[in-house]
Protein backbone atom coordinates (compact mmCIF):
# COMPACT_ATOMS: atom_id res chain seq x y z
CA UNK A 1 0.00 0.00 0.00
CA UNK A 2 1.46 3.12 -0.99
CA UNK A 3 0.55 5.23 1.63
CA UNK A 4 2.00 8.78 0.84
CA UNK A 5 -1.19 9.04 -1.61
CA UNK A 6 -3.38 7.68 0.79
CA UNK A 7 -6.39 10.08 1.26
CA UNK A 8 -7.59 9.43 4.77
CA UNK A 9 -11.45 8.12 4.07
CA UNK A 10 -10.04 5.54 1.22
CA UNK A 11 -6.80 4.62 3.32
CA UNK A 12 -9.13 3.84 6.80
CA UNK A 13 -11.03 1.50 4.44
CA UNK A 14 -8.00 -0.30 3.11
CA UNK A 15 -5.97 -0.60 6.64
CA UNK A 16 -5.55 -4.41 8.14
CA UNK A 17 -8.51 -3.28 11.18
CA UNK A 18 -11.16 -2.53 8.63
CA UNK A 19 -9.87 -6.19 6.85
CA UNK A 20 -10.29 -8.17 9.51
CA UNK A 21 -13.53 -6.45 10.41
CA UNK A 22 -15.04 -6.92 7.47
CA UNK A 23 -13.46 -10.84 7.51
CA UNK A 24 -15.64 -11.18 11.26
CA UNK A 25 -18.72 -9.35 9.27
CA UNK A 26 -18.85 -12.57 7.07
CA UNK A 27 -18.65 -15.24 10.04
CA UNK A 28 -20.55 -13.51 11.78
CA UNK A 29 -23.71 -13.42 8.85
CA UNK A 30 -23.02 -17.12 8.00
CA UNK A 31 -23.35 -17.87 11.84
CA UNK A 32 -26.82 -15.53 12.19
CA UNK A 33 -27.75 -17.55 8.61
CA UNK A 34 -27.07 -21.11 10.20
CA UNK A 35 -28.88 -19.98 13.16
CA UNK A 36 -32.29 -19.20 11.28
CA UNK A 37 -31.79 -22.65 9.43
CA UNK A 38 -31.26 -24.50 13.15
CA UNK A 39 -28.18 -25.22 12.85
CA UNK A 40 -26.62 -23.28 16.07
CA UNK A 41 -28.17 -22.14 19.00
CA UNK A 42 -29.30 -19.17 19.16
CA UNK A 43 -28.08 -18.53 22.37
CA UNK A 44 -24.20 -19.44 20.80
CA UNK A 45 -25.03 -17.17 18.68
CA UNK A 46 -26.01 -14.20 20.60
CA UNK A 47 -22.47 -14.77 22.52
CA UNK A 48 -20.68 -14.74 19.34
CA UNK A 49 -21.84 -11.81 18.57
CA UNK A 50 -21.52 -9.92 22.07
CA UNK A 51 -18.04 -11.44 22.01
CA UNK A 52 -16.45 -11.49 18.64
CA UNK A 53 -13.34 -9.84 18.39
CA UNK A 54 -10.00 -9.49 17.27
CA UNK A 55 -6.15 -8.67 18.48
CA UNK A 56 -4.22 -7.37 15.25
CA UNK A 57 -0.67 -8.02 16.99
CA UNK A 58 -2.04 -11.21 18.42
CA UNK A 59 -3.03 -12.65 14.65
CA UNK A 60 0.48 -11.45 13.79
CA UNK A 61 1.80 -13.15 16.63
CA UNK A 62 -0.43 -16.87 15.38
CA UNK A 63 0.75 -16.73 11.58
CA UNK A 64 4.14 -16.71 12.69
CA UNK A 65 3.84 -20.35 13.54
CA UNK A 66 0.68 -21.35 11.74
CA UNK A 67 1.85 -19.59 8.32
CA UNK A 68 -2.04 -18.92 7.45
CA UNK A 69 -3.87 -16.00 7.86
CA UNK A 70 -6.97 -16.62 8.22
CA UNK A 71 -6.22 -19.77 10.62
CA UNK A 72 -4.68 -16.63 13.00
CA UNK A 73 -7.79 -14.66 12.64
CA UNK A 74 -10.02 -17.26 13.51
CA UNK A 75 -7.93 -18.36 16.47
CA UNK A 76 -7.44 -14.73 17.93
CA UNK A 77 -11.33 -14.54 16.83
CA UNK A 78 -12.01 -17.95 19.21
CA UNK A 79 -10.02 -16.25 22.06
CA UNK A 80 -12.48 -13.80 22.41
CA UNK A 81 -15.29 -16.16 21.70
CA UNK A 82 -14.63 -18.99 24.09
CA UNK A 83 -16.12 -21.99 23.72
CA UNK A 84 -19.15 -20.87 21.55
CA UNK A 85 -16.35 -20.51 18.92
CA UNK A 86 -16.45 -24.25 17.62
CA UNK A 87 -19.57 -22.55 15.45
CA UNK A 88 -17.93 -19.86 13.60
CA UNK A 89 -16.36 -20.82 10.23
CA UNK A 90 -18.71 -24.01 10.28
CA UNK A 91 -18.50 -25.70 6.81
CA UNK A 92 -16.99 -23.13 5.41
CA UNK A 93 -13.26 -22.31 3.32
CA UNK A 94 -10.82 -20.07 3.99
CA UNK A 95 -11.89 -17.76 1.00
CA UNK A 96 -15.58 -18.14 1.54
CA UNK A 97 -14.76 -15.35 3.97
CA UNK A 98 -11.71 -13.65 2.36
CA UNK A 99 -13.24 -13.46 -1.01
CA UNK A 100 -16.82 -12.25 -0.06
CA UNK A 101 -14.62 -9.74 2.27
CA UNK A 102 -13.00 -8.61 -0.19
CA UNK A 103 -15.86 -7.98 -2.49
CA UNK A 104 -17.23 -5.81 0.27
CA UNK A 105 -14.51 -3.58 0.26
CA UNK A 106 -14.07 -3.25 -3.36
CA UNK A 107 -17.76 -2.16 -3.35
CA UNK A 108 -17.67 0.34 -1.09
CA UNK A 109 -14.27 1.22 -3.11
CA UNK A 110 -16.18 1.84 -5.54
CA UNK A 111 -18.59 4.35 -4.04
CA UNK A 112 -15.83 6.22 -3.42
CA UNK A 113 -14.40 6.52 -6.84
CA UNK A 114 -17.76 7.36 -8.14
CA UNK A 115 -17.91 10.28 -6.12
CA UNK A 116 -14.64 11.30 -7.19
CA UNK A 117 -15.61 11.59 -11.02
CA UNK A 118 -18.67 12.46 -9.71
CA UNK A 119 -16.54 15.37 -8.49
CA UNK A 120 -14.85 15.94 -11.39
CA UNK A 121 -17.38 16.02 -13.82
CA UNK A 122 -18.48 19.31 -11.89
CA UNK A 123 -15.13 20.81 -12.04
CA UNK A 124 -15.03 19.89 -15.93
CA UNK A 125 -18.26 21.54 -16.29
CA UNK A 126 -18.47 24.54 -14.60
CA UNK A 127 -14.48 25.32 -16.51
CA UNK A 128 -15.93 24.17 -19.83
CA UNK A 129 -18.90 27.15 -19.32
CA UNK A 130 -16.27 29.22 -17.69
CA UNK A 131 -14.34 29.06 -21.37
CA UNK A 132 -16.63 28.03 -24.10
CA UNK A 133 -16.31 30.90 -26.04
CA UNK A 134 -12.25 31.30 -25.63
CA UNK A 135 -10.73 30.78 -28.87
CA UNK A 136 -7.25 28.66 -29.15
CA UNK A 137 -5.67 26.76 -32.12
CA UNK A 138 -6.61 23.21 -32.08
CA UNK A 139 -3.42 21.30 -33.08
CA UNK A 140 -2.54 17.51 -34.50
CA UNK A 141 0.82 16.12 -34.29
CA UNK A 142 1.18 19.08 -32.40
CA UNK A 143 0.85 21.33 -35.43
CA UNK A 144 -1.13 24.32 -35.96
CA UNK A 145 -4.69 22.71 -37.17
CA UNK A 146 -7.79 25.01 -36.88
CA UNK A 147 -9.12 27.44 -34.51
CA UNK A 148 -11.63 25.68 -31.31
CA UNK A 149 -12.45 26.98 -27.90
CA UNK A 150 -10.65 25.99 -24.88
CA UNK A 151 -13.75 25.02 -23.42
CA UNK A 152 -14.35 22.58 -25.86
CA UNK A 153 -11.20 20.32 -24.16
CA UNK A 154 -12.99 20.40 -20.90
CA UNK A 155 -16.35 19.28 -22.68
CA UNK A 156 -14.19 16.23 -24.02
CA UNK A 157 -12.77 15.60 -20.81
CA UNK A 158 -15.89 15.69 -19.37
CA UNK A 159 -17.27 13.31 -22.13
CA UNK A 160 -14.55 10.83 -21.31
CA UNK A 161 -15.57 10.90 -17.28
CA UNK A 162 -19.04 9.97 -18.34
CA UNK A 163 -17.70 6.63 -19.94
CA UNK A 164 -15.67 6.51 -16.72
CA UNK A 165 -18.57 7.34 -14.40
CA UNK A 166 -20.71 4.26 -16.13
CA UNK A 167 -17.71 2.06 -16.42
CA UNK A 168 -17.15 2.39 -12.76
CA UNK A 169 -20.38 1.89 -11.72
CA UNK A 170 -20.90 -1.14 -14.03
CA UNK A 171 -17.72 -2.59 -12.56
CA UNK A 172 -19.05 -1.81 -8.63
CA UNK A 173 -21.94 -4.21 -9.84
CA UNK A 174 -19.84 -6.85 -11.20
CA UNK A 175 -17.68 -7.26 -7.97
CA UNK A 176 -20.68 -7.17 -5.90
CA UNK A 177 -21.02 -10.69 -5.62
CA UNK A 178 -20.10 -13.20 -2.46
CA UNK A 179 -19.48 -17.02 -2.45
CA UNK A 180 -20.48 -19.27 0.40
CA UNK A 181 -19.96 -22.74 -1.11
CA UNK A 182 -17.06 -24.18 0.23
CA UNK A 183 -14.32 -26.18 -0.49
CA UNK A 184 -14.69 -26.06 -4.28
CA UNK A 185 -18.08 -24.66 -4.75
CA UNK A 186 -20.20 -27.47 -4.47
CA UNK A 187 -22.11 -27.26 -1.08
CA UNK A 188 -21.01 -29.72 0.44
CA UNK A 189 -21.12 -28.97 3.89
CA UNK A 190 -22.90 -25.60 3.64
CA UNK A 191 -26.99 -25.61 1.94
CA UNK A 192 -27.24 -23.33 -0.95
CA UNK A 193 -30.01 -21.59 0.80
CA UNK A 194 -27.44 -20.57 3.04
CA UNK A 195 -25.64 -18.71 0.61
CA UNK A 196 -28.62 -16.51 -0.19
CA UNK A 197 -29.16 -15.80 3.14
CA UNK A 198 -25.38 -14.11 3.68
CA UNK A 199 -25.05 -12.19 0.78
CA UNK A 200 -28.50 -10.90 1.02
CA UNK A 201 -27.30 -9.81 4.78
CA UNK A 202 -24.10 -8.25 3.46
CA UNK A 203 -26.28 -6.92 0.43
CA UNK A 204 -24.28 -9.29 -2.34
CA UNK A 205 -25.48 -11.45 -5.35
CA UNK A 206 -24.39 -15.24 -4.73
CA UNK A 207 -21.84 -16.03 -7.58
CA UNK A 208 -23.88 -18.96 -10.08
CA UNK A 209 -21.51 -21.05 -9.99
CA UNK A 210 -17.83 -21.04 -8.51
CA UNK A 211 -14.84 -22.70 -7.30
CA UNK A 212 -13.19 -22.15 -4.64
CA UNK A 213 -12.94 -18.53 -5.29
CA UNK A 214 -15.20 -15.89 -7.18
CA UNK A 215 -13.29 -15.53 -10.92
CA UNK A 216 -10.84 -13.22 -11.55
CA UNK A 217 -12.24 -12.00 -14.54
CA UNK A 218 -14.15 -10.12 -12.29
CA UNK A 219 -11.69 -8.45 -10.19
CA UNK A 220 -9.94 -8.04 -13.55
CA UNK A 221 -12.86 -5.82 -14.84
CA UNK A 222 -12.58 -3.56 -12.32
CA UNK A 223 -9.01 -3.32 -12.55
CA UNK A 224 -9.20 -2.66 -15.64
CA UNK A 225 -11.54 0.10 -15.36
CA UNK A 226 -9.00 1.92 -12.81
CA UNK A 227 -6.38 1.71 -15.60
CA UNK A 228 -9.18 3.40 -18.09
CA UNK A 229 -9.73 6.00 -15.66
CA UNK A 230 -5.88 6.47 -15.24
CA UNK A 231 -5.40 6.61 -19.01
CA UNK A 232 -8.08 9.55 -19.11
CA UNK A 233 -6.66 11.13 -16.44
CA UNK A 234 -2.92 11.01 -17.72
CA UNK A 235 -4.69 12.17 -21.51
CA UNK A 236 -5.53 15.23 -19.43
CA UNK A 237 -2.24 15.58 -17.75
CA UNK A 238 -0.13 15.58 -20.90
CA UNK A 239 -2.57 18.10 -22.51
CA UNK A 240 -1.59 20.87 -19.25
CA UNK A 241 1.85 19.63 -19.47
CA UNK A 242 2.47 20.61 -23.29
CA UNK A 243 0.12 23.80 -22.60
CA UNK A 244 2.50 24.90 -19.86
CA UNK A 245 5.55 24.68 -22.01
CA UNK A 246 7.13 28.34 -22.10
CA UNK A 247 7.04 28.06 -25.83
CA UNK A 248 3.24 27.91 -25.12
CA UNK A 249 2.69 28.92 -22.04
CA UNK A 250 -1.79 28.88 -22.52
CA UNK A 251 -2.24 27.41 -19.64
CA UNK A 252 -0.23 26.52 -16.41
CA UNK A 253 -0.87 24.71 -12.88
CA UNK A 254 -1.49 26.18 -9.69
CA UNK A 255 1.51 27.47 -8.31
CA UNK A 256 1.29 28.36 -4.57
CA UNK A 257 2.55 31.02 -2.24
CA UNK A 258 6.26 29.91 -1.17
CA UNK A 259 5.99 26.70 -3.76
CA UNK A 260 9.70 26.11 -5.36
CA UNK A 261 9.80 24.85 -8.85
CA UNK A 262 13.88 24.06 -8.64
CA UNK A 263 16.84 23.97 -6.41
CA UNK A 264 18.82 25.19 -8.89
CA UNK A 265 16.64 27.96 -10.81
CA UNK A 266 14.48 30.41 -9.03
CA UNK A 267 12.90 31.09 -11.86
CA UNK A 268 11.00 27.62 -12.45
CA UNK A 269 7.64 26.73 -12.73
CA UNK A 270 7.08 22.97 -13.41
CA UNK A 271 4.00 20.94 -13.92
CA UNK A 272 4.88 18.82 -11.11
CA UNK A 273 1.27 17.86 -9.95
CA UNK A 274 0.36 16.34 -13.89
CA UNK A 275 3.63 14.92 -14.53
CA UNK A 276 2.79 12.85 -10.93
CA UNK A 277 -0.35 11.83 -12.12
CA UNK A 278 1.18 10.70 -15.38
CA UNK A 279 3.65 8.46 -13.30
CA UNK A 280 1.02 7.15 -11.07
CA UNK A 281 -1.02 6.00 -14.76
CA UNK A 282 1.28 3.98 -15.37
CA UNK A 283 1.34 2.41 -11.90
CA UNK A 284 -1.93 1.69 -12.06
CA UNK A 285 -2.59 0.49 -15.84
CA UNK A 286 0.51 -2.20 -15.20
CA UNK A 287 -1.43 -3.56 -12.38
CA UNK A 288 -4.67 -4.25 -14.44
CA UNK A 289 -2.36 -6.60 -16.33
CA UNK A 290 -1.01 -8.37 -13.26
CA UNK A 291 -5.12 -8.81 -12.71
CA UNK A 292 -5.72 -10.28 -16.15
CA UNK A 293 -2.78 -12.90 -15.20
CA UNK A 294 -4.88 -13.79 -12.21
CA UNK A 295 -7.59 -14.91 -13.97
CA UNK A 296 -6.05 -18.25 -15.26
CA UNK A 297 -5.74 -20.82 -11.97
CA UNK A 298 -4.81 -24.21 -11.83
CA UNK A 299 -7.98 -26.25 -11.93
CA UNK A 300 -10.47 -25.14 -8.98
CA UNK A 301 -7.83 -22.77 -7.22
CA UNK A 302 -3.99 -22.20 -6.79
CA UNK A 303 -2.84 -19.44 -4.44
CA UNK A 304 -0.78 -17.32 -7.11
CA UNK A 305 -3.24 -14.99 -7.58
CA UNK A 306 -3.53 -13.85 -3.82
CA UNK A 307 -0.09 -12.43 -3.12
CA UNK A 308 -0.52 -10.38 -6.33
CA UNK A 309 -3.95 -9.31 -4.87
CA UNK A 310 -2.41 -7.70 -1.58
CA UNK A 311 -0.60 -5.50 -3.69
CA UNK A 312 -2.11 -4.78 -6.84
CA UNK A 313 -5.76 -4.14 -5.36
CA UNK A 314 -5.48 -1.84 -2.18
CA UNK A 315 -2.69 0.32 -4.70
CA UNK A 316 -4.64 0.57 -7.80
CA UNK A 317 -7.86 1.88 -5.61
CA UNK A 318 -5.63 3.92 -4.08
CA UNK A 319 -3.79 5.77 -6.26
CA UNK A 320 -7.39 6.50 -8.67
CA UNK A 321 -8.41 8.32 -5.63
CA UNK A 322 -5.68 10.23 -5.08
CA UNK A 323 -5.58 11.07 -9.05
CA UNK A 324 -9.05 11.82 -9.34
CA UNK A 325 -8.79 14.34 -6.35
CA UNK A 326 -5.36 16.06 -7.36
CA UNK A 327 -6.67 16.27 -10.70
CA UNK A 328 -9.80 17.66 -9.95
CA UNK A 329 -7.63 20.53 -7.54
CA UNK A 330 -5.37 20.94 -10.62
CA UNK A 331 -8.50 21.74 -13.14
CA UNK A 332 -10.71 23.45 -10.85
CA UNK A 333 -7.48 26.40 -9.93
CA UNK A 334 -5.81 26.20 -13.44
CA UNK A 335 -3.88 29.18 -14.88
CA UNK A 336 -5.39 30.09 -18.00
CA UNK A 337 -3.95 32.42 -20.06
CA UNK A 338 -6.65 34.04 -23.17
CA UNK A 339 -4.14 36.45 -24.47
CA UNK A 340 -1.29 34.05 -25.32
CA UNK A 341 -3.72 31.61 -26.90
CA UNK A 342 -4.87 34.16 -29.15
CA UNK A 343 -1.03 35.44 -29.69
CA UNK A 344 -0.08 31.68 -30.69
CA UNK A 345 -3.09 31.18 -33.04
CA UNK A 346 -1.55 34.68 -34.82
CA UNK A 347 2.13 32.76 -35.15
CA UNK A 348 1.26 30.35 -38.31
CA UNK A 349 0.40 33.98 -40.22
CA UNK A 350 -2.82 32.69 -40.44
CA UNK A 351 -2.48 29.93 -42.60
CA UNK A 352 -5.41 28.02 -40.41
CA UNK A 353 -7.77 29.23 -43.05
CA UNK A 354 -5.49 27.02 -45.92
CA UNK A 355 -9.10 24.65 -45.94
CA UNK A 356 -11.29 27.17 -46.51
CA UNK A 357 -9.91 28.82 -49.18
CA UNK A 358 -9.34 25.68 -50.97
CA UNK A 359 -12.60 24.60 -50.65
CA UNK A 360 -13.79 28.26 -51.60
CA UNK A 361 -11.71 27.77 -54.85
CA UNK A 362 -13.03 24.45 -55.49
CA UNK A 363 -16.47 25.92 -55.05
CA UNK A 364 -15.50 28.34 -57.96
CA UNK A 365 -14.75 25.29 -60.15
CA UNK A 366 -11.17 24.77 -59.88
CA UNK A 367 -11.05 20.73 -59.53
CA UNK A 368 -9.64 19.52 -55.82
CA UNK A 369 -6.06 18.68 -57.28
CA UNK A 370 -5.75 22.05 -58.54
CA UNK A 371 -7.13 23.75 -55.59
CA UNK A 372 -4.83 22.13 -53.20
CA UNK A 373 -2.10 22.57 -55.31
CA UNK A 374 -2.47 25.98 -55.48
CA UNK A 375 -3.43 27.20 -51.72
CA UNK A 376 -0.66 24.40 -50.52
CA UNK A 377 2.36 26.42 -52.36
CA UNK A 378 0.81 29.61 -51.51
CA UNK A 379 0.51 28.12 -47.82
CA UNK A 380 4.32 26.80 -48.11
CA UNK A 381 5.83 30.30 -49.06
CA UNK A 382 3.68 32.40 -45.95
CA UNK A 383 5.93 29.70 -43.61
CA UNK A 384 8.98 30.23 -45.54
CA UNK A 385 9.19 33.75 -45.33
CA UNK A 386 6.87 34.05 -42.28
CA UNK A 387 4.82 36.59 -44.08
CA UNK A 388 1.18 37.02 -44.01
CA UNK A 389 -0.96 34.16 -45.82
CA UNK A 390 -4.29 36.49 -46.39
CA UNK A 391 -1.45 39.15 -47.95
CA UNK A 392 -0.34 36.86 -50.32
CA UNK A 393 -2.88 35.12 -51.15
CA UNK A 394 -4.58 38.88 -51.94
CA UNK A 395 -1.74 39.78 -54.05
CA UNK A 396 -1.50 36.44 -55.91
CA UNK A 397 -2.71 36.77 -59.62
CA UNK A 398 -4.19 33.41 -59.74
CA UNK A 399 -5.56 33.17 -56.56
CA UNK A 400 -7.54 36.46 -57.12
CA UNK A 401 -9.04 35.13 -60.45
CA UNK A 402 -11.40 32.95 -58.40
CA UNK A 403 -11.45 34.61 -55.16
CA UNK A 404 -12.06 38.46 -54.49
CA UNK A 405 -10.65 40.14 -51.73
CA UNK A 406 -13.73 40.82 -50.11
CA UNK A 407 -14.52 37.12 -50.25
CA UNK A 408 -10.96 36.53 -48.82
CA UNK A 409 -11.75 39.04 -46.15
CA UNK A 410 -14.77 36.47 -45.01
CA UNK A 411 -12.62 33.64 -45.47
CA UNK A 412 -10.41 34.41 -42.58
CA UNK A 413 -13.17 35.33 -39.65
CA UNK A 414 -12.32 33.81 -36.77
CA UNK A 415 -15.83 33.20 -35.94
CA UNK A 416 -16.45 31.10 -38.55
CA UNK A 417 -15.20 28.32 -37.02
CA UNK A 418 -16.72 28.80 -33.63
CA UNK A 419 -19.97 28.82 -35.04
CA UNK A 420 -20.88 25.14 -34.23
CA UNK A 421 -19.65 24.94 -30.44
CA UNK A 422 -23.17 25.81 -28.92
CA UNK A 423 -24.32 22.83 -30.83
CA UNK A 424 -21.73 20.75 -29.30
CA UNK A 425 -22.21 21.96 -25.88
CA UNK A 426 -25.91 21.05 -26.40
CA UNK A 427 -25.02 17.54 -26.90
CA UNK A 428 -22.41 16.92 -24.12
CA UNK A 429 -24.36 18.47 -21.48
CA UNK A 430 -27.61 17.26 -21.99
CA UNK A 431 -28.88 15.48 -19.08
CA UNK A 432 -30.95 13.40 -20.91
CA UNK A 433 -27.39 11.73 -22.89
Amino acid sequence: MISRYTRPEMGKLWEPKNKFQKWLDVEIAVCEAWAEIGEIPKDALKIIKKKAGFDIARIDEIEKTVKHDVIAFLTSVGEFVGSEAKYIHKGLTSYDVVDTALSLLMRESADILITDLINLKEVLKSQASKYKDVPCIGRSHGVHAEPMTFGLKFALWFEDTKRSLLRMQTAKKTISVGKISGAVGTFSNIPPKLEERVCKKLGLKPEHVSTQVIQRDRHAEYLSTLALIAANIEKIAIEIRHLQRTEVLEAEEPFTSGQKGSSAMPHKRNPIGTENLSGLARIVRSHCIAAMENVALWHERDISHSSVERVIIPDSIILTDYMLDRLANILNDLMVYPDKMMANIEKSYGLYNSQRVMLSMIDKGLSREKAYELVQNMAMESWKKGISFKDLLMKDKTIIKYLTKKEIDEIFDLKYYLRNIDFIFERVFDERS
